[in-house]
């Protein structure tokens, strides 16, 4: 559940003055799954935006792989400006982003903005002293054969999480924001994972390749490689669609998926 600003403890708030300054004002964000907090915080230095968890949240160790990943990725992403775990409530403080969520809508203009951040990230590799999920082992459960993990090795920095409220569009740039869940593997795989969110944008699954081969990583990956990946990616959003029968999007993402997978085959 998303809380607000004014719903954290007194004491943790009066940390996150402590670095800021006076509070003026907080606008809680209306979209973002992963964090129990997340607000635009209007400071005497200016705008920024802060996300976080409870310490004992299952998930609070995202809160630190996304402050230790931000580096290798910024300034694609937002900067990181802070830190605070107080024992009861971990934040990350980013630097403010004027942008909106991309449209990847066929004929706007945000497709070939995101095309560009896609290009941009498939030439970062995995930081080899952060520790990083493989994406063979986040599919593990959806591939037939253990040989089929050899087609998803890699050694790039992964996003994986191409949701459009991921993906702002700043100054005519497309920005990458929440980073809880960097992944290591083949550099066409962020590309490949865009592919079912175009799908279920409104592009044909012919369509949405085109769109993510024009990232040149793209071409490095086998035809048996994207069939494998298809299937995978099919089997992980029918299970999710599954467990959320009202939840429209996931829904249409399962749809899209599946749209992809047996375009693949046939």
């Amino acid at each position: 559940m998303r809380m607000h600003w004014d719903d954290l403890p007194t004491a943790t708030r009066d940390a996150v003055a402590a670095r800021t300054g006076p509070i003026y004002a907080a606008t809680t964000a209306e979209t973002g799954l992963n964090s129990e907090i997340a607000a635009t915080l209007e400071t005497r230095a200016g705008r920024i935006f802060v996300k976080g968890l409870r310490c004992d949240h299952p998930r609070v160790w995202t809160q630190q792989r996304e402050a230790t990943i931000n580096p290798h990725v910024a300034p694609l992403a937002p900067r990181l400006l802070w830190a605070i775990d107080d024992g009861e409530w971990n934040l990350l403080a980013f630097e403010h982003l004027d942008g909106r969520p991309a449209d990847y809508r066929p004929g706007g203009d945000d497709v070939p903005l995101v095309a560009e951040a896609i290009i941009t990230l498939s030439a970062v590799r995995a930081p080899a002293d952060v520790e990083l999920k493989q994406i063979e082992q986040r599919l593990a459960d959806y591939l037939d054969h253990p040989d089929d993990a050899e087609l998803l090795r890699g050694d790039t920095l992964l996003h994986t999480d191409w949701t459009p409220s991921n993906v702002l569009i700043v100054d005519n740039v497309a920005r990458v924001v929440d980073w809880a869940w960097p992944t290591r593997g083949p550099a066409w795989v962020d590309a490949a994972c865009w592919v079912v969110w175009l799908i279920s944008a409104g592009h044909s699954p012919a369509d949405a390749e085109q769109w993510a081969a024009k990232t040149p990583a793209w071409a490095t990956a086998t035809a048996r490689a994207l069939d494998v990946f298809a299937t995978a990616q099919q089997r992980l959003w029918a299970g999710i669609a599954a467990d959320a029968p009202d939840i429209a999007w996931k829904q249409s993402l399962a749809a899209a998926a599946d749209q992809w997978a047996t375009y693949r085959r046939h």
